[in-house]
């Protein structure tokens, strides 16, 4: 059980949390929602003591093992399933201890420590790490981790926080960097995950098919709901309607109380009730109004032209090398086309986007563009070219220097940017602040195609709802790339498989798209298993071989560990020291005895990791 009692925190002149109660009972599932800021990740750092409260207590149980992502990963040559393996920290120990425990041919020690060993399961230990890689979408698990870029490093924290035999595990908004199929998989991994999970996401359709409570942080309490995200939703629009109508009855009261005192407080007849009337206003309730509106309003301005066709491929290539990625694209994207691309990681989505974008040239076929084709293009990497020293107001300021300060304020205001924050350098902007400004820069310009590569990411909920709306309001053509479920199914009307080198119409919706890439899995997994009988009796003859060799290595093994030992018990005579020629013939056998356990001990290990290969 971890409970926090009346806990207080304070970030600089910001006070995240004041005397905040919550209990999360062993096993439990919480999504943790609320606005960028509000302090969902410093309570995370609290759980892990790399910060502390300025009032209360957070009560742990003892020996806790907490797992969680680290923001960091170092550029070394470590193999990826190496560096994947070290987030079993047991696992390392036991593996050190037992170097050092041959080492001193301790042979009593090594008995414990591999019974240990098992365990702990560590024998499926690589598969395990194998199946975590997989999952995330890696193709390869022997490539040096300073090899991978940024966006597959943080998988590849994610995968170690996973490996870890955690008792309280600790994900702050873990799909940020997994396309739709990693998601997919990662939600089931969840659900099997036998600890508590503490989960700070803003997908809804993740929270919804991972987590059995919602811990809303606003106003700087915690608020604990029973059910999914959905659920809570129901319930907090419950509880806004009430609070709205209590505080709508609460100002009929005041009102009256108020016209009551002005009317009577100064006749002397009824001074008294009119001062026990302010009294009693004084100790009413203070109701707040439900701000249920959201802090970001906008919309997409209507595009400057629409003409009826504004993109056409026909038998398209495209690739980096002389090997395209896709080949024979036939794609028309005419004025209202609404496209969501789907497709297993590396299959070429944000490749056929960066074509649409003008920032990939085809191979092969034609690409013809509609007259008056103005294109906004969101990626990530968009993030990145924001000048860092100027600030929101600059940013649009260059792209419409004869719009007004007001006009543009105004408009800023819409996606969070209100007051000092519209003057404010873009340098200590976060993520979700710097992808806000990117959109609103990306409206301002009156797109008529609209190429959307992961817009979501790094944007919380209010923001996601908010962009839901608008781009439903669209009245332009969209293509977009996401891992938001939601997202998709309320913006687009088509969806595209990008797969195989080729790029069709997919018949079907996105439960069906789940069903595909399992049908696929299946396919891969089967066609890396022996399908004729002549395969499979070749390797199961392999397998009697290594598994008679085993044994027999596992005799030799017992016969020079009892051979060494007497060897080591004549050494341990003090007698027997009165005979140099003695002592120096049982040296030689000791060194001979413990070079040949060594390479029997080595054969051992690598017929042991054969076998587990089948």
């Amino acid at each position: 059980m971890i409970t926090l009692r009346n806990i207080s925190l304070q970030r600089g002149t910001k006070i995240l949390f004041n005397q905040i109660n919550i209990t999360i009972n062993a096993g439990q599932k919480v999504g943790f929602i609320g606005a960028n800021g509000c302090g969902k990740s410093s309570l995370f750092a609290l759980l892990r003591q790399q910060l502390h409260q300025d009032e209360g207590d957070v009560e742990l149980p003892p020996h806790l093992t907490i797992a969680h992502v680290a923001q960091e990963t170092p550029a070394d040559s470590t193999p990826a399933i190496e560096y994947v393996l070290d987030g079993d920290q047991e696992l390392r120990d036991i593996e050190a201890d037992l170097v050092a425990a041959q080492q001193a041919g301790d042979g009593m020690r090594e008995a414990t420590l591999h019974a240990q060993f098992e365990a702990i399961d560590a024998y499926t230990a690589r598969t395990r790490a194998a199946q975590l890689l997989h999952g995330l979408g890696f193709t390869v698990t022997e490539k040096p981790v300073n090899e991978f870029s940024g966006g597959w490093r943080m998988r590849l924290n994610l995968a170690r926080a996973l490996m870890c035999r955690s008792d309280l595990l600790l994900l702050d908004e873990p799909t940020n960097h997994l396309d739709l199929d990693a998601v997919l998989w990662f939600e089931q991994w969840l659900k099997r995950y036998p600890g508590t999970l503490l989960l700070i996401s803003h997908d809804r359709e993740f929270l919804d098919n991972v987590v059995e409570n919602i811990a809303h942080v606003e106003q700087q309490q915690i608020n604990l709901y029973t059910g999914n995200y959905e659920a809570f939703e129901r319930q907090r629009a419950t509880k806004l309607a009430l609070q709205q109508a209590a505080y709508q009855k609460q100002q009929r009261e005041v009102a009256h109380i108020h016209s009551f005192v002005e009317r009577f407080r100064y006749k002397a007849t009824k001074a008294k009730q009119a001062q026990s009337r302010l009294k009693a206003l004084a100790r009413m309730e203070n109701i707040a109004s439900a701000h249920i509106d959201s802090q970001f309003q906008f919309s997409f301005l209507a595009p400057l032209k629409t003409p009826n066709q504004l993109i056409d491929l026909d038998q398209i290539s495209i690739g980096y090398t002389e090997t395209p990625i896709l080949e024979k694209v036939t794609l028309r994207i005419a004025a209202g086309s609404r496209l969501g691309l789907l497709g297993p990681n590396g299959a070429g989505k944000s490749t056929l986007i960066k074509l649409l974008a003008g920032q990939l040239q085809h191979q092969q076929g034609e690409c013809t563009l509609g007259d008056g084709l103005q294109i906004g293009y969101f990626a990530q990497h968009q993030l990145e070219q924001l000048c860092p020293e100027e600030t929101p107001l600059q940013h649009l300021q260059h792209l419409d220097a004869k719009a007004t300060e007001q006009s543009l304020r105004d408009f800023l205001g819409g996606f969070g940017f209100i007051g000092d924050m519209a003057l404010a350098p873009v340098a200590p902007f976060s993520g979700g602040e710097k992808a806000r400004l990117a959109l609103a820069l990306l409206i301002w310009q009156r797109p008529n195609v609209l190429l959307l590569d992961e817009p979501t990411n790094h944007l919380d909920l209010e923001m996601r709802h908010a962009l839901t709306l608008a781009l439903q309001d669209y009245a332009g053509a969209l293509v977009i790339v996401s891992h938001d479920r939601h997202l998709l199914r309320t913006t687009t009307d088509q969806l595209l498989l990008v797969a195989e080198g080729r790029v069709k119409a997919f018949e079907g919706d996105l439960a069906d798209y789940r069903q595909w890439l399992l049908e696929r899995r299946t396919k891969q997994n089967s066609a890396q298993t022996p399908k004729n009988r002549v395969e499979k009796k070749r390797l199961e003859g392999q397998r009697r071989t290594l598994q008679n060799r085993l044994k027999k290595v596992e005799k030799d093994l017992d016969k020079l560990t009892a051979e060494k030992a007497a060897v080591e018990a004549l050494l341990a005579d003090p007698n027997l020291y009165d005979d140099k020629n003695k002592v120096t013939e049982y040296v030689r056998q000791q060194a001979v005895l413990v070079e040949q356990l060594e390479q029997t001990e080595e054969m051992w290990l690598e017929i042991t990791d054969t076998l587990e290969s089948f």
